[in-house]
């Protein structure tokens, strides 16, 4: 039985009498059940978002109308829409997202009148804020950190100093946000919270890759750097690990929820000895008395912790091809199931095959018809009229005149084909004679009248 209430019902049908599909849509994916949105719901609004002329702020502002709702279920699968839209919609819609001055305004949301309504509304002003934050990542670097290129070419291992520096706090800022979700396993209890959790652990995975091969590069370069610039990368790393650290704590959370374990990607710690050496080497560019390490266990150093950096990339990377192939596996299914109703469609509006008798026939006669592109299809219609009907060649050459009226004075039901070519046209003649139906139009065709 749907959980969907009269208010959404009511909604729907409105949105159906005004012809707003997108509407209708925001609607049904933020109905008053207790589950996540459909998926047909949010596969057909990414589809709304990669079409152009498909009004993008009205879409959001659409979704934006839902989280002023009173009920923590609307609200809250408003946002799982709009984060949704924004992970594997067309990059418009986070553009126009990031370009508002505003967006989700619920740091006071609180439901008191429904079951579950206290707890819920901490989660739904947590959640607005990792969306806000999202949006304004975007709007500092004008790219998606969870969606941007990553390995040993990729958009943070090729990133040169000064804009490393400037670019890894805003990631830092945007799992901070995400991390604060801080939901326990006994607190994801219904399919609302479950829904947005699991976009959370998909965009905690992407981030911290970006993140990680940011660092990569930051230490790669750190002994080359300025005083300015290694004390900035020294307090970026510190914060690196401890980062590692919430967000180990995060996936553990996301294995006990039922998660499987090949999807949670390992994270490898640098070496202890790595964060000595960093501070050691600002030391000395400070003027600070301190036992430096000279410059080949330097490099040991920095080449171990680089190497388990970069093996906690790849298990990230891994992570990404197999959600791909995932997608990709669902979409040749979508299609396929596609391909077979249609083909079901087709076998139904086929006309049922004609008897032994009347094949065997019309294949003797097969060779003195020439079918030219003047003379229509038959329509099955035709031969529904009479369900027992079994049609009969006339063997005459051709026929002349016929009673206008269906009603013949023979008794007998019968259909009458004759072909012959008009004098001084190449083009055949195609009669249609069927008599003994009563009240029935008159059926003499000639190729004339198409």
């Amino acid at each position: 039985m749907s959980g969907q209430s009269i208010t959404d019902r009511i909604a729907a049908a409105q949105h159906s009498m005004t012809g707003s599909a997108i509407s209708k849509a925001v609607c049904k994916a933020t109905t008053h059940e207790v589950s996540g949105p459909k998926k047909k719901h949010l596969d057909y609004l990414i589809h709304c978002t990669n079409e152009m002329n498909v009004n993008i702020p009205q879409l959001a502002d659409t979704l934006f109308e839902r989280t002023a709702n009173s009920s923590w279920v609307v609200v809250f699968k408003a946002l799982i829409t709009t984060h949704h839209l924004m992970m594997y919609g067309n990059e418009r819609f986070i553009q126009y997202l990031a370009s508002r001055n505003t967006l989700f305004n619920l740091n006071n949301f609180l439901d008191k009148g429904a079951l579950q309504g206290y707890d819920m509304s901490t989660f739904i002003r947590r959640y607005s804020r990792y969306l806000n934050e999202k949006a304004m990542s975007y709007r500092l670097v004008a790219v998606d950190f969870t969606k941007m290129k990553r390995g040993i070419d990729g958009v943070m291992r090729t990133m040169n100093t000064e804009k490393l520096i400037k670019t890894l706090p805003i990631i830092q800022n945007q799992l901070d946000a995400l991390l604060d979700f801080q939901a326990n396993p006994n607190e994801l209890t219904n399919g609302v919270i479950n829904s947005a959790f699991m976009l959370l652990f998909k965009d905690s995975i992407r981030l911290f890759a970006a993140y990680n091969e940011g660092v990569i590069n930051l230490l790669e370069k750190y002994f080359d750097m300025k005083k300015n610039q290694c004390k900035d990368a020294l307090d970026i790393y510190k914060k690196f690990l401890y980062r590692m650290t919430k967000l180990s704590e995060f996936l553990k959370v996301a294995e006990q929820v039922g998660i499987d374990q090949g999807d949670i990607p390992d994270l490898s710690q640098a070496p202890s000895s790595l964060l000595e050496a960093l501070e050691q080497h600002l030391a000395s560019l400070e003027g600070k008395k301190t036992k430096e390490l000279n410059a080949d266990t330097r490099a040991s150093t920095l080449s171990s912790a680089v190497s388990s950096l970069s093996s906690t990339g790849m298990s990230f990377s891994r992570m990404d091809e197999k959600e791909k192939q995932q997608a990709l596996e669902e979409e040749q299914a979508r299609l396929q199931a596609l391909k077979d109703q249609r083909l079901k469609e087709i076998s139904m509006q086929t006309p049922p095959s004609a008897s032994p008798s009347s094949q065997s026939i019309g294949s003797a006669n097969n060779n003195h018809i020439t079918q030219t592109p003047d003379v229509p299809n038959l329509n099955s219609d035709l031969f529904d009229l009479q369900p027992a009907f079994i049609p009969a060649v006339q063997s005459t050459p051709s026929i002349s005149t016929v009673n206008s009226a269906w009603g013949g004075t023979s008794p007998a039901q019968k259909c009458t084909f004759a072909h012959e070519c008009q004098p001084g046209s190449s083009r055949p003649l195609l009669v249609f004679l069927f008599v003994g139906v009563e009240n029935a139009a008159e059926t003499l065709t000639s190729p004339s009248t198409y």
